[in-house]
């Protein structure tokens, strides 16, 4: 199974709007959600049916017992976190500040902390005649790379005879796209035209060359700024970078995904381009087209 991931360097270039029209175009019969701090392709993509629901934990987090506390305060002096807190001549856990490191249950005289299990987020899987696997972070977690790492394996599991997945990735470059830059034959990054727009993509674009997949970069609404639009394509020319194409600022699309539907659902100059950036793409994934030209 080939695997198609969709990035973009920072937050609101449209790559989840181009990712949704992807997933339509391609009758994708596996995608994943892997922006699991705001995971939003179900918005946009059909309603299939919840087959599989289940918690995910991350690190363990200190539990006190205050049935056994003795209020001795030593938690409190050594938590080098500040996630105990007194209150009421009570000492409690802040599960949002506390890391898992265990100097707490190690002082306790009358072992009243222990580390338990905490729920870092939500695994959900949808089926009908395509998987779609995604996952939610519950706020103050940090293991949103394992969630993601989840997610894809969850896929990998229930569509293990699919040519294609189509995966929709995190903007910027942390845990969470590391985390979905492995095992993918290409990355799609997707880019606007402004300055952090430009900056933003070369950082996303050297992160995912570490991992060694083929590399394509759309520009969106490049007829916002057709002078950045300029300059990025001449950093991708600089690198190497093949363009898969440019998709115009259109009001259409606004009105498609606020009525949940695809941008390819409209005939529309959005709908389009992104139907020519997606031809394309697949070519080049597919080892048919080595370069790409404008």
């Amino acid at each position: 199974m080939k695997q198609l991931l969709i990035l973009s360097g920072k937050g609101g270039t449209g790559k989840t709007t181009i990712t949704s029209a992807f997933i339509k175009l391609a009758k994708a019969k596996a995608y994943a959600d892997c922006d699991v701090d705001a995971p939003n392709l179900h918005l946009v993509t059909e309603n299939y049916i919840l087959t599989k629901q289940s918690d995910y934990f991350g690190m363990s987090k200190a539990v006190v017992d205050f049935e056994k506390c003795i209020s001795c305060g030593l938690c409190f002096k050594n938590c080098r976190f500040n996630a105990i807190k007194k209150n009421n001549n009570q000492y409690e856990v802040s599960c949002y500040e506390c890391e898992g490191c265990g100097v707490c249950e190690t002082f306790c005289p009358v072992k009243a902390i222990s580390l338990q299990p905490n729920k870092a987020g939500e695994l959900k899987l949808y089926k009908s005649d395509a998987v779609f696997s995604t996952a939610s972070l519950k706020m103050g977690s940090g293991t949103s790379g394992k969630l993601v790492t989840e997610v894809k394996k969850q896929l990998a599991q229930n569509a293990d005879n699919v040519d294609l997945a189509i995966i929709d990735g995190s903007p910027g470059i942390g845990c969470p796209v590391i985390a979905s830059l492995s095992g993918a034959d290409m990355v799609l990054i997707v880019t606007e035209p402004s300055l952090s727009g430009l900056s933003d993509m070369q950082r996303v674009v050297k992160t995912a060359q570490s991992f060694r997949p083929k590399i394509g970069v759309c520009i969106n609404k490049f007829n916002t700024n057709e002078a950045l639009t300029n300059q990025i394509e001449a950093v991708c020319r600089e690198r190497n970078l093949p363009v898969m194409g440019k998709i115009p600022f259109d009001n259409a699309a606004v009105k498609a995904i606020n009525n949940r539907l695809s941008i390819v659902d409209l005939d529309c100059l959005a709908g389009r381009a992104v139907t020519e950036v997606f031809h394309k793409t697949i070519l080049f994934l597919i080892g048919l087209e080595t370069s790409i030209s404008e």
